[in-house]
């Protein structure tokens, strides 16, 4: 059994600014939990269904499935579901590659995004203010436990690329941009990508010093636009292949 008051803080955690009070975010299922608890996160406590977690005794608590149910975020509870420490970021490093996203609002577009970032060895996420919040349940259920691997912050984006401006590329996706494939890529640069209805805002534009497009080859060409997170892992990919390739 557990107390009302822990069902309580966690169905708080659903909410913002409860994690934010708190510091603390949940994981549900057994791949999501076992990637947390294989990372430098730290574990706040665990409520399971299986004996199938190596973790502090004084941090699990054993639950009934009718009791995993009162604390779920999904139609069909998981096993378990653990609540960890949010952790702190540190200031986003001007090398290599690095995303960031203005205004994404879609959980389940920034989730993908962040398990991208892992896939593609991008290490620097950083999101306007007005993103979703990564810690979301449904952001960290669709980062699949990647969100420990990716240095996650949330700043203001146009103070941001002010600050790196000159010291290297700064790439945007627009629909009258250059084509992706055809242009000159830097290994090092800052890629932009835009909110799923409007884009990048025209303030965030103004620091963009190359805009780019992924060219629409289908005959009919009627389709308006791509998801952020497939556009963001086409151009993750190119990105990488011409840093692989040198071509």
């Amino acid at each position: 059994m557990f107390s009302k008051s822990q069902i309580k803080l966690i169905n708080s955690l659903a909410q913002k600014k409860y994690r934010r009070k708190h510091g603390l975010f949940t994981v549900e299922g057994k791949k999501g939990i076992f990637e947390l608890l294989d990372s430098s996160l730290r574990l706040h406590s665990l409520f399971t269904t299986e004996d199938i977690f190596d973790t502090e005794r004084a941090k699990t608590h054993f639950i009934e499935e009718a009791e995993l149910k009162k604390i779920s975020n999904l139609s069909t509870p998981q096993t378990a579901l653990a609540v960890f420490h949010v952790p702190q970021p540190t200031a986003p490093e001007a090398e290599g590659l690095i995303v960031a996203l203005d205004n994404v609002q879609d959980p389940g577009n920034l989730g993908t995004i962040i398990r991208m970032c892992d896939w593609f060895g991008v290490n620097e996420l950083v999101c306007s203010e007005g993103t979703v919040d990564c810690y979301n349940p449904k952001v960290v259920q669709a980062t699949m436990g990647s969100i420990a691997r990716v240095n996650v912050n949330y700043l203001s984006l146009p103070d941001f690329l002010k600050k790196i401006q000159g010291k290297m590329p700064v790439y945007g996706a627009f629909l009258e941009g250059e084509n992706l494939y055809s242009r000159e890529l830097d290994a090092r640069g800052i890629i932009v990508m835009g909110n799923e209805a409007n884009g990048i805002s025209s303030e965030v534009e103004s620091y963009v010093t190359q805009k780019l497009l992924i060219p629409q080859l289908g005959a009919l060409q009627k389709t308006e636009s791509l998801n952020v997170a497939t556009a963001t892992a086409i151009f993750l990919s190119e990105f990488r292949r011409r840093d692989l390739t040198g071509k």
